[in-house]
């Protein structure tokens, strides 16, 4: 992949999107990452976007219970919810990245982003935009040659499309849309447990 490639990748996010949750997983299928996730078994199915709006309606957009729809690109598929935010849990994230390593972006009407990076089943790097950055996780550190040149500086406040950037540079990210009538995985993730 070229470098401008891979600087529009995710171009699709860079839209007036008010909520989305994307998480990304190294090699796994889309069936296998929906199921880490949590999906809901029965609703697990190939569908194309009028068949996902027909089965579906109000519901893609539930935040308890949210549909994700799945694509791959490269070599990491992707899960998409347009409501929720499953895959910023931690224990969501930590099953999804066993074996492999994982990527969630997430993106709110505050307005703020969202990013975590786990690697076999740890979070090493998590911030988000709300506040001046301030990266935690087992390598806080680790992704600062990819940070620091898009003007992601812990203590300093994100340039608006500067967790986008990130995902784009240092891992190659990008989420391509469905065709007309293209069917892709998609189901209801099924309630996370609730907090103690």
């Amino acid at each position: 992949m070229t470098g401008a490639d891979a600087a529009h990748g995710l171009d699709v996010l860079r839209a007036d999107m008010p909520l989305y949750t994307l998480t990304f997983a190294k090699g796994l299928s889309p069936a296998e990452l929906l199921t880490r996730m949590g999906v809901d078994t029965e609703t697990l199915a190939l569908r194309s976007l009028l068949d996902l709006e027909e089965e579906f309606g109000d519901t893609l957009l539930d935040e308890d219970e949210p549909v994700a729809t799945t694509g791959v690109d490269g070599v990491w598929a992707w899960a998409w919810e347009q409501g929720g935010s499953h895959g910023l849990d931690g224990g969501v994230l930590s099953r999804v990245s066993r074996g492999t390593e994982a990527v969630a972006l997430h993106c709110n009407e505050k307005p703020m982003h969202w990013f975590k990076y786990a690697v076999e089943g740890g979070i090493v790097v998590d911030f988000h935009t709300l506040q001046p950055i301030e990266p935690t996780g087992l390598d806080p550190h680790r992704l600062e040659a990819f940070m620091r040149p898009l003007g992601l500086i812990p203590g300093a406040p994100a340039p608006l499309y500067g967790v986008l950037a990130l995902a784009e540079d240092a891992f190659g990210l990008r989420v391509t849309p469905a065709r007309k009538g293209e069917g892709r995985w998609s189901g209801s993730l099924l309630p996370l447990p609730a907090e103690e």
